[in-house]
């Protein structure tokens, strides 16, 4: 996503559901001293958090605050580009969210953004299922629609985008362990929330059964499981 946003030294640019940083500070490197980020999240947690590594890291330019990706508190025509890595899933409105990512773009700003790809081809997608099972997750059903086909881009140009291209891009998710595996789809996915919820017998139950859907990908004592990105950017007119 960084790769074809080729973001310019000095540039402004807005980081939409960034939680800690993740692609912030990356992004930030790249702008060098002259750039300016702010960093926008839902999650007081991942705001402070992001908050706290800025300063830890010294970065003086980045502005990490609060706000509904659906109603950014940003003025129009502000920024030179918006970025949002794995976080349209999660909006109610996906093409609403984009919307406003355009609203807040100079012209001939650009946006980009990643999503999770298609569910057959995301090999840790049986984690629904199994919390669904047992607590209704909160997490949108829709949540890998954005990966199938062309949604992603006809979402980018339904908000307005001109010259839209998007990449697939297939690649393994690698863990060392079973509790790694099943960490990182549990405590630290999508349906964390829900995880939250269980008994630690239905959190034992659910490990199980999770293992048992990604034995097919058991490297050694660890795994390499599947997963599939799409990335897509666009350009304000």
């Amino acid at each position: 996503m960084l790769e074809m946003a080729a973001l310019q030294p000095g540039e402004k640019l807005i980081d939409i559901a960034c939680g800690t940083g993740l692609v912030t500070f990356p992004a930030a490197r790249q702008l060098g001293p002259a750039g300016v980020i702010l960093a926008t999240d839902i999650s007081d947690g991942m705001v402070n958090k992001g908050r706290e590594l800025a300063k830890e890291k010294n970065f003086h330019n980045i502005w990490f605050e609060r706000m509904d990706a659906e109603q950014l508190a940003v003025e129009d025509n502000e920024y030179d580009v918006a970025l949002c890595a794995l976080g349209l899933m999660y909006f109610p409105d996906p093409v609403n969210a984009l919307k406003e990512m355009y609203r807040v773009l100079k012209p001939g700003g650009r946006a980009a953004a990643a999503v999770w790809g298609r569910r057959s081809h995301c090999g840790w997608a049986a984690v629904f299922d199994i919390v669904d099972r047992r607590v209704r997750s909160e997490v949108c059903p829709m949540f890998f629609n954005l990966g199938n086909h062309d949604i992603l881009q006809r979402s980018f140009e339904a908000a307005g985008f001109s010259n839209v291209s998007f990449v697939r891009l297939n690649t393994e998710l690698f863990y060392d362990s079973d509790s790694e595996a099943y960490g990182a789809a549990f405590a630290g996915g999508p349906v964390a929330l829900a995880y939250n919820k269980f008994s630690q017998q239905a959190k034992h139950e659910s490990h199980e059964e999770y293992l048992d859907s990604i034995k097919h990908y058991k490297r050694n004592q660890g795994y390499a499981i599947p997963g599939e990105f799409v990335v897509a950017i666009g350009f304000k007119k």
